[in-house]
């Protein structure tokens, strides 16, 4: 799953490289991930140009002249890919935009589980329909916003259960993602198994911290291994996540990893104590 900074890297390497790019042409290969809110969005993207891309939470939202908009949540296995355009299309490929210069921007899904919507964007001040995107509305402040401790606390406070679970609700913090969510958990010494409401002052306070500073961490990595491929996860420099039976990077005991709901955890039993189950 895309999460902010592998979303963040692809914003930025988007503006650097396609900005004000014409489509020349628009092709839906996989209807079922395309929701055109707006009108047709095969007759109607070509000839736009692209303003610029955004970043909100776990979407990225394409900006196009004349008040029009592609607003992409990515879910478990979509990918954009710019490619010439004579490289072999691929099953997985469910949206095509040729951007010039013997250019395609290709939306990528495995699972066809992510969604393209394409919006108004109330570029005109009118007509906007983000509201209309399923999960973008509501979402809490972006994890690499400067978020101060004491709105950090007073957000946990509306939430129960296991801290993990909470870390990856968008309505909480956007942006972090399952994999991530192992990421700040083991930097902070905190079980994901552990209730948000029993966390301690202090550990509070290492949270905090680690929110962001894990996810600026591995933006700058992402920058510099992406380069062109944005369509490839890396996550490889990871500590923990997916990484079960390997030596945990800072005790050298087995990481343990759990599959439960189509999500994996990765802990260290050691460096992240505390009960799987809780009665």
């Amino acid at each position: 799953m895309p999460e902010a900074p592998d979303l963040e890297v692809i914003k930025d390497y988007l503006n650097a490289n396609l900005k004000d790019a014409t489509v020349a042409s628009c092709k839906v290969l996989r209807p079922t991930v395309v929701r055109s809110l707006a009108t047709e969005i095969t007759e109607d993207l070509p000839g736009r140009t692209l303003l610029d891309a955004q970043r909100k939470g776990k979407f990225l939202t394409l900006r196009f002249s004349g008040g029009r908009s592609l607003a992409i949540n990515p879910m478990l296995t979509g990918a954009l890919q710019h490619c010439q355009e004579s490289v072999r299309v691929q099953k997985k490929t469910c949206v095509s935009l040729n951007v010039g210069g013997g250019m395609d921007l290709r939306y990528l899904d495995d699972r066809q589980m992510g969604k393209v919507y394409y919006i108004a964007n109330g570029e005109d001040g009118s007509d906007a329909q983000d509201d209309l995107v399923p999960q973008y509305t509501g979402l809490g402040p972006d994890v690499l916003s400067i978020i101060d401790f004491d709105e950090f606390q007073e957000r946990l406070k509306k939430f129960t259960g296991e801290i993990k679970g909470v870390l990856t609700r968008g309505a909480f913090i956007s942006g972090i993602g399952n994999a991530y969510s192992d990421e700040i958990l083991f930097s902070a010494g905190i079980s994901p198994f552990k209730k948000c409401r029993a966390l301690k002052p202090d550990e509070l306070k290492t949270l905090h911290t680690q929110c962001r500073q894990v996810l600026e961490e591995a933006t700058e990595t992402l920058r510099e291994r992406m380069g062109g491929d944005i369509h490839k996860k890396v996550r490889d420099f990871l500590q923990v996540h997916n990484k079960g039976g390997q030596p945990c990077p800072k005790c050298g005991g087995k990481i343990t990893q759990l599959n439960a709901n189509q999500r994996i955890t990765s802990y260290c039993r050691k460096c992240q104590p505390g009960l799987l189950i809780r009665n």
